[in-house]
């Protein structure tokens, strides 16, 4: 159960029986699993990446990064991992994408995504493929 206890007595009092707070639980699960798979998809391609990152060193409102690779797993609910950067990395404790295009063939490409950060930058940084997105 990726509920925590709280949760769980709320949902049982809005109505939910014992199976159905499971079936959320396990919902929750695969909905964490399908926006890592869609993180990745994101992140798979070539540089650059755009992000709305504040730097110590710039004082540009986007900032522009040539390379960026993102190793996540899941587990329940919960989404971490490592986010590498041109040459420096940071834990990732979370993500989502914010917004998607459709291609041609019917599915969805993300455009902009946002990474929880950890140890170094404690941030929610959006990212995007096109600057214009952010």
């Amino acid at each position: 159960m990726h509920f925590d206890r709280r949760i769980q007595r709320a949902l049982r009092e809005a109505g939910l029986d014992d199976d159905a707070v499971a079936a959320a639980s396990d919902r929750v699960a695969e909905l964490v699993a399908e926006d890592a798979d869609r993180l990745r998809e994101f992140f798979a391609a070539d540089g650059p990446y755009y992000s709305d990152m504040e730097l110590a060193h710039s004082a540009a409102e986007i900032e522009e990064h040539p390379t960026a690779d993102v190793d996540v797993f899941t587990h329940g609910s919960d989404l971490r991992g490592y986010l590498s950067l041109d040459g420096w990395g940071v834990p990732v404790e979370g993500g989502r994408v914010l917004r998607s295009t459709e291609r041609d063939d019917g599915t969805e490409r993300p455009v902009l995504v946002e990474l929880s950060l950890g140890e170094t930058v404690h941030d929610r940084v959006r990212f995007a493929r096109d600057p214009e997105e952010l």
